[in-house]
């Protein structure tokens, strides 16, 4: 007979069962490797115990059926109503093909930023895509790969016109036209780089270096800006138009106007609300001004066999490069979110894109010809899809009766109400609407536009064949397939990138935000509406504050990098409240290129510290460059563990010399995936830290974003955290709560992990970061290891004594994915190095294969170091190997086993990527930003 064995198996645990990557049982093998008995003695080796928090995280953990409850419960109390608020932000349709096979696929969302363009061709075209949409609809040549949000994307536009124009006039012009929104983020921007900013209806045009107009206007008027336009080049100024794709399939493009500058937001092509984001906002330019552009570039070269691959065009230029001489601290985009805009576009071709576009137009004009007929005053004569209508003392009634009919209008000043018609809108409601106004007569069907003819598009667009493919969904389907399959993602093999922890991101994390209940509401619709939303920012931000040890969150900064500018602002903004002048921000040379960029973007002057020849913060120069700069000192900037992934011991003596001096700490939360439950950092002397959720707090990279960059503060700077965008100067993004619906992601992550899940999760990637640096330690050299002995949780291998055999870092890194690898961050921060970070989610077996992977290109060095091969003649120089090499004529010096099918690869489903290795300078020299026409393929090599 059987025998009932009890069993404290738990299969409901999410952060050990799921999350976390290694067993027990391999645990235990990995930390003898290491040469430690337990995880503690690990823990105890490698963070300082003076800096270790005494209190444990200690909320409980949910499983992923809990979590899914959980998620229901709070999603049921927002109110979803049909938003016709506008002011950038529409109903759309996504595609359940685009849901389905991007939106919801591993394959997309997992994958990191671009820069390996060798594994990255998809994403890569897709984004091309998306670039060739962007500049077909505004009528400007290039465009860039998305930014992140309109408001941003216009600030941006602002920096880059004062960059390019021929005028020295200081000040900007803002039309009233403007969304509200984003005149408070340009505002904002502006006044830390003494931009004078000048709001009106008209311009003086020889007083500003640029000027932006909405188009079509806040409040729904369509003009034609071509006088305008001319003015201001007539007087060396730039105009920027703020414009809408929608709009644009149906209305002259701003480029025939002359514009020099369009950006947007292409949310409505198939992107939902989701409370404010994420959604791709957009940068198109004339072509001379392509090299001021910010942000990223999708462009053209050719493969080592001649044949045309996709790159990030123009990658040195990448603004954080520059550190303190960067005009914008840029470093990501909104890839995902750009790449289902694009193929929205794909999906509908021209003609379906001008189909819903008249379809909204006329609708805006079936309502406003029935409002009119039925005596009321609607304005303007000229629309697209929004109108404003005048009611006067009747403003709060008309609002609320509308509401009661499910459908939310925009508050205009006290007398007027806006309607936004969009792709969703119907008859049903266009009757709800005019019922609220108590009109009860059906509306008639408009057949004509309200649009001057002088106003009509007159162009084509979208005339490449990827826009004219066969659109059933079975062709569809396979093309996303097909992109999907040229790239290498965390859904195929590990991604061990240095400080940007590529870890776990769970499928039952992903799957509330695309719910309707979060997916469709407005971000400016009234917050009793959004509960649910509040009641995930509230349990967040408490949450966040237990594992950091600040006492304030604001949850708008939508990337890391704008998370570095928002807590520079905070800083900012506190000392002048106490009435001192502080400009000095002191940065150590080890600091993320992103950080003296939003220094100087926050009007900081920078002064670099000198690195110790450990990697630490050289201590002495620190507290000279401090004493010099007195009290003119602002900040001082620092990452934690350090850039070089190591826990210094030196950072509660940085702190107190900072704050001796008058000046706040800001602490980069890029490496917190080394801290969560033990260390926090406003516990040992932080003032701000931002944290990227997109690394430690598990929402996908995407390609290259959405990321997200909350920032935490200590009480004496939460009075001046980034203010609500609708209340003028001192909001960063567009949206009050930023990219709220990615934020379900992080909330889920930390509530199935529970406290003790988190911080099991952070010595975990310690462990498997040592693990890596033991095995590899006799082969590679380790920089900068700690005081004992000891990486954090990533480790810098040293590949510069190769070179001294003709061995590159990129050759190590392309025969990485012949292995099935993408690259370890190559060159940063010490140039020749890979930085490995393994985070916790990766299991021994597929971290064995890593090192395998490694150690077999370490023999392939030795063969040419030793003079058995030369570096031409090494499968290291024609790395990555393609299926073409496997099935041409071999005539190398190695066996096509080897070349093709080398230590760590996997033989039944291997990687093949679809390009040799890519032509980087060729593509600088050779800048194609749309798409060229298909006969291009077959000239490629020639």
């Amino acid at each position: 007979m059987g025998k009932w064995i009890p069993t404290d198996y738990n299969p409901d645990d999410f952060a050990n069962r799921r999350h976390i990557g290694p067993s027990p049982a391999e645990m235990e093998a990995m930390l003898a490797a290491v040469g430690v008995g337990t995880l503690d003695e690990l823990i105890a080796q490698t963070v300082p115990a003076s800096i270790r928090q005494a209190e444990p995280l200690d909320w409980p953990a949910l499983s992923e059926a809990a979590l899914l409850a959980r998620m229901r419960a709070v999603a049921g109390r927002n109110k979803v109503l049909t938003s016709l608020i506008g002011q950038g932000y529409y109903g759309t349709v996504t595609p359940p093909a685009i849901q389905r096979n991007i939106l919801e696929n591993p394959a997309w969302y997992t994958a990191y930023t671009p820069y390996q363009p060798e594994i990255a061709q998809g994403r890569l075209e897709a984004l091309l895509n998306f670039q060739t949409m962007v500049a077909d609809l505004t009528g400007l040549p290039v465009a860039n790969a998305s930014l992140l949000d309109e408001a941003t994307a216009a600030a941006e536009a602002m920096a880059m016109a004062q960059r390019v124009a021929k005028s020295k006039a200081r000040a900007f012009f803002v039309s009233d036209a403007l969304h509200p929104q984003t005149v408070a983020v340009i505002e904002t921007r502006a006044a830390p780089l003494g931009i004078e900013i000048v709001r009106g209806a008209e311009c003086d045009h020889s007083a500003v270096f640029g000027a932006i107009f909405q188009y079509p206007g806040t409040f729904g008027e369509v003009r034609d800006y071509t006088a305008e336009i001319a003015a201001l080049h007539a007087a060396g100024a730039v105009a920027v138009m703020a414009t809408d794709l929608l709009a644009l399939c149906v209305l002259k493009e701003p480029g025939v106007m002359g514009a020099d500058i369009a950006v947007g937001s292409a949310q409505r092509f198939g992107v939902p609300m989701g409370y404010g984001g994420p959604h791709a906002g957009f940068m198109a330019c004339r072509d001379e001004m392509k090299r001021a552009m910010p942000g990223r570039i999708v462009g053209v070269s050719i493969d080592s066999h001649g044949h045309r691959a996709y790159r990030l065009a123009l990658q040195t230029r990448e603004q954080h490069i520059r550190r303190e001489k960067a005009t914008s601290n840029v470093c990501t985009a909104q890839a995902l979110l750009a790449v289902m805009a694009g193929f929205y576009a794909v999906f509908h071709g021209p003609s379906g894109l001008r189909a819903i576009a008249q379809r909204v137009h006329l609708d805006a004009v079936t309502l406003a010809d029935a409002l009119r007929a039925a005596g009321a005053e609607v304005e303007p004569a000229n629309f697209f899809d929004t109108i404003t209508v005048r009611v006067g003392v009747g403003q709060a009634g008309i609002l609320a009766a509308a509401r009661q009919r499910g459908i939310n209008l925009r508050k205009v000043g006290r007398d007027r109400v806006g309607i936004s018609v969009d792709e969703t809108t119907d008859a049903g409601v266009i009757a709800r609407v005019l019922d609220a106004f108590g009109i009860a007569e059906p509306a008639a069907p408009a057949v004509a536009p309200a649009l001057p003819e002088g106003l009509i598009r007159e162009s084509d667009y979208l005339t490449h064949p990827v826009f004219h493919m066969n659109r059933a969904e079975s062709e569809m389907m396979r093309y996303m397939r097909r992109l999907s399959d040229c790239d290498l993602a965390l859904d195929r093999a590990m991604i061990p990138l240095g400080s940007c922890t590529m870890k776990l991101n769970a499928a039952a994390e992903m799957m509330p935000i695309t719910w309707p209940e979060f997916a469709a509401l407005h971000p400016f619709a009234p917050e009793d509406q959004a509960a649910g939303y509040h009641e995930v920012f509230a349990d967040l931000t408490d949450k966040l504050c237990a594992i950091t040890g600040y006492d304030a969150f604001s949850l708008q900064p939508n990337s890391g990098a704008q998370g570095e500018y928002a807590g520079l602002l905070t800083i900012a903004a506190y000392h002048r409240s106490r009435g001192e002048e502080r400009d000095v921000c002191l940065i150590p040379v080890s600091a993320h290129g992103t950080n003296p960029a939003s220094a100087q973007m926050a009007g900081m002057r920078v002064v670099v510290v000198k690195s110790a020849p450990n990697g630490d913060i050289d201590l002495e120069d620190f507290a000279t460059q401090a004493a010099k700069a007195g009290d003119r000192l602002a900040a001082a900037m620092i990452t934690y563990p350090s850039t070089h992934g190591v826990f210094e011991d030196s950072l509660r003596e940085v702190c107190r010399i900072t704050h001796e001096h008058g000046g706040q700490v800001y602490i980069d939360g890029a490496n917190m995936n080394a801290l969560v439950g033990l260390v926090r950092p406003g516990e040992i002397g932080g003032d701000v830290s931002h944290l990227n959720l997109h690394k430690t707090f598990a929402i996908p990279h995407g390609g290259g974003g959405p990321g997200m960059g909350p920032i935490g503060v200590k009480a004496h700077l939460a009075p001046f955290l980034p203010s609500d965008p609708r209340e003028g100067a001192g909001a960063v993004s567009a949206a009050p709560w930023g990219s709220a619906s990615i934020l379900l992601i992080s909330w889920a992550y930390i509530l199935m992990m529970g406290g003790a899940g988190l911080t099991q999760a952070t010595r975990v990637a310690m462990l498997n970061a040592n693990y890596i640096a033991s095995r590899l330690s006799g082969a590679y050299p380790v920089l900068f290891m700690g005081n004992r002995g000891r990486v954090a949780h990533e480790c810098i291998l040293d590949t510069r004594p190769f070179a001294a055999h003709g061995v590159t870092v990129d050759d190590i890194a392309k025969r990485l994915i012949d292995n099935g690898f993408h690259a370890p961050t190559m060159s940063w921060p010490v140039a020749g190095t890979l930085m490995v970070e393994p985070t916790e989610s990766e299991t021994k077996a597929e971290i064995d294969r890593l090192i395998t992977a490694f150690l077999a290109i370490r023999d392939e060095i030795a063969d040419v170091a030793e003079g058995r091969l030369g570096i031409e003649a090494s499968p290291l120089r024609h790395a990555p190997h393609t299926v073409e090499d496997l099935v041409a004529a071999w005539a190398r010096a190695y066996t096509r086993e080897q070349g093709c099918f080398p230590a760590g690869a996997f033989r039944v489903d291997k990687y093949w990527p679809p390009v040799g290795r890519v032509d980087n300078v060729h593509g600088d020299r050779n800048l194609v930003c749309t798409c060229p026409p298909l006969d291009s393929y077959a000239d490629a090599a020639e």
